[in-house]
């Protein structure tokens, strides 16, 4: 099992209801699946914005670390290390 580290995780403005109005929160975990769910703690409610009940990133979320698009990874089970930025994007929709 993978050392726990703690990474940073950008909140979006439509997400900052469950962080306190915070854009940047400290969460810990190996991997990003862990991480959300150790961001679950402090951000009560977001897990299941951001997931499925089984998990899974809802097909309308996309996450990030430092850049990188986890669905081109190991998808939730993408590994973090200490430092690493962890951003969460859902989709908005609307225009004309």
């Amino acid at each position: 099992m993978s050392a726990t580290t703690t990474v940073n995780v950008k909140i979006p403005t439509p997400l900052r209801n469950f962080s306190q109005g915070r854009d940047l929160v400290p969460a810990n975990g190996a991997t990003v699946r862990e991480v959300i769910d150790d961001l679950e703690k402090s951000c009560r409610g977001i897990r299941e914005r951001v997931c499925e009940a089984d998990g899974k990133i809802r097909s309308y979320v996309r996450v990030f670390v430092n850049d990188e698009d986890i669905r081109f990874l190991k998808a939730a089970e993408t590994p973090v290390k200490a430092g690493d930025t962890v951003t969460i994007l859902p989709a908005i929709a609307g225009g004309r």
